[in-house]
């Protein structure tokens, strides 16, 4: 696989992961609803930092195994893929639905851009999710990790930036969308965890590939 298609891969699975129904999508929605398009943007400004914090987290973890411990990235990426797979199985087997969102307590755009950057940071799932998640993209080969993550940082933001910040444009059509079309957002999260069940396995295949013919210098 080449860095392009590697990058192109992560790309459709971060759009298919931030566009499930979730807390930091149920956050901007309701900032949006209280204190309108500008609370609704602070708060997905907040969310974005935390996204970078997160992908600058997965990098310098993922430098730290090669310096220590090489052989550990080999079995991150095994074990990380196969989280994936129980995630996707576990969307597949769910339900999404959303009964209703409620407006933000404040309409104050500092409060909504620091609670949302301290809900991504502090959030536990996201630390097992990049770090089963990441090995499966930043590879030694592709060049180096700073750069890659970069990338991967930029990508996150630019993905968020556009789900989240064109729903924080249309608030309240966007929280007909999401309690008034169950059906929708069921499919969305099945559709969401086939997409991570396909990316696991081929990920997964691809380091079997690479396991076989490169050593972690």
């Amino acid at each position: 696989m080449t860095y392009a298609e590697n990058l192109w891969l992560f790309f459709i699975l971060l759009s298919g992961i931030i566009i499930v129904p979730g807390m930091d999508m149920f956050f901007v929605i309701a900032n949006s609803l209280t204190g309108g398009k500008r609370a609704g943007l602070s708060a997905t400004a907040g969310i974005m930092l935390g996204g970078v914090y997160h992908t600058l987290l997965g990098a310098i973890g993922i430098s730290a195994l090669l310096a220590i411990a090489p052989w550990l990235l080999n079995v991150m990426l095994f074990v990380g893929a196969a989280y994936m797979v129980w995630i996707g199985i576990t969307l597949l087997r769910s339900a999404i639905t959303v009964d209703r969102i409620r407006a933000a307590k404040t309409a104050s755009l500092w409060i909504a851009f620091r609670q949302g950057m301290i809900t991504c940071i502090l959030n536990p799932k996201a630390y097992l999710f990049i770090f089963a998640v990441y090995p499966q993209f930043i590879r030694p080969h592709y060049g180096p990790l700073w750069s890659q993550a970069l990338v991967m940082g930029i990508m996150t933001a630019i993905v968020q930036l556009a789900v989240y910040g064109g729903l924080a444009l249309a608030a309240g059509t966007s929280r007909t969308l999401m309690t008034g079309n169950p059906g929708t957002t069921i499919f969305i999260g099945r559709a969401a965890g086939a997409l991570f069940i396909g990316v696991a396995l081929l990920t997964a295949w691809q380091g079997m590939i690479t396991f076989g013919i490169t050593t972690y210098d």
